[in-house]
């Protein structure tokens, strides 16, 4: 049994719900999510018209082991199954380790806990983040599944360009595989809710609020328990089947900004459930603090083409997407003919 912090219905005001998922709702729930197989010929063009169209999409034939998911899963399970008090030895989250409903400092609050960790192991304040019992195993595992998944991912970027003929291979890749790229990692765990959901009379919870990455690509999996959705571009939600053996790609608006707009930084939320406990494990590939964020050059000598964003480094980008709320537009700041808030 999972024990949160605070009772059940303390802040309730504050906890974020939706409408019931009817027919009346705006969210469809049909199998046209673009599945990838990253060893399919065609799966370059196939990835970059998934990033035009959705922002999303998931990906089979991956590589990453499934004793390396496997693994992590059951440590994970294990750590969110302790007592509260034991958790809390892991935060406050600040903005790493372990946090408890609180998104980020402006208000948003979620009915998620999780653990974020940087992937830089340079960063000391990594290393106080207390984890109860074999620590040593869990850090060893969460080693291990991020550098297979993120090989994985920087398989998808290496055929962006492909897709896209441009060169290098790397232009994307590279600033995930740096060694001081500002990547995270983050483990949800969305508690099962049912006298909470009862109270709302119909109404879903909201395990975490509709919002886009900040960074280049994210790739997450799940346990087997639905719950994420994508807004589509009219606005409709689709509601994302669970499968805990593939992987699932969000373009970040990072990428957005890269492909001056072709590619589009998928807006998703999380609903929780009433009966089943949802896990979720998203690496989230970031740039170096001092890369320059701007359309690529090379897809700028298309005829016609109108620059969309001032260029920014993604340190600037961070700490103005850090100062909005979750669910705010951050780019619009950021778009051609908009003085740049960082400076």
């Amino acid at each position: 049994m999972v024990v949160l912090s605070q009772p059940l219905v303390e802040n309730f005001s504050h906890i974020k719900t939706c409408k019931h998922n009817t027919s009346t709702d705006h969210v469809y729930t049909g199998n046209i999510i673009p599945v990838i197989d990253l060893l399919d010929p065609e799966a370059n063009t196939l990835i970059i018209k998934a990033c035009q169209e959705f922002g999303f999409f998931k990906v089979v034939n991956h590589g990453v082991p499934i004793e390396t998911i496997t693994k992590l899963e059951s440590e994970t399970v294990k750590f969110f199954n302790l007592s509260q008090i034991e958790k809390d030895k892991a935060g406050p989250a600040n903005p790493f380790g372990y946090g408890n409903k609180r998104i980020g400092s402006n208000g948003d609050v979620d009915w998620v806990e999780y653990l974020l960790f940087t992937t830089n192991p340079e960063l000391t304040h990594q290393k106080s983040i207390t984890i109860p019992g074999n620590a040593l195993h869990f850090w060893a595992l969460v080693n291990e599944y991020i550098n297979a998944v993120r090989n994985m991912g920087c398989m998808v970027l290496e055929k962006i360009p492909e897709g896209l003929r441009i060169e290098p291979k790397n232009v994307l890749s590279r600033m995930l595989r740096d060694e001081k790229s500002d990547s995270c990692f983050r483990l949800n765990h969305y508690p099962p809710c049912p006298e909470l959901l009862q109270a709302l009379s119909g109404r879903n919870l909201i395990g975490f609020g509709e919002h886009t990455d900040p960074q280049v690509i994210s790739v997450a999996r799940s346990n087997n328990t639905s719950g994420l959705q994508i807004s589509l571009k009219d606005g409709t939600w689709l509601s994302v089947p669970p499968d805990p053996f593939s992987f699932f790609i969000n373009v970040g608006d990072s990428l957005q900004v890269m492909s001056n707009g072709r590619f589009r930084s998928v807006r998703h939320r999380v609903l929780a459930d009433s009966l089943k406990t949802r896990l979720s494990m998203i690496y989230f590939g970031g740039p170096p603090l001092s890369e320059k964020i701007a359309p690529l050059s090379c897809l700028m000598e298309e005829p016609g083409e109108e620059l969309l964003y001032n260029e920014f480094t993604w340190s600037e980008y961070k700490k103005s997407a850090y100062k909005t709320r979750l669910g705010d537009n951050r780019l619009s700041l950021f778009e051609k003919g908009k003085k740049n808030p960082a400076q």
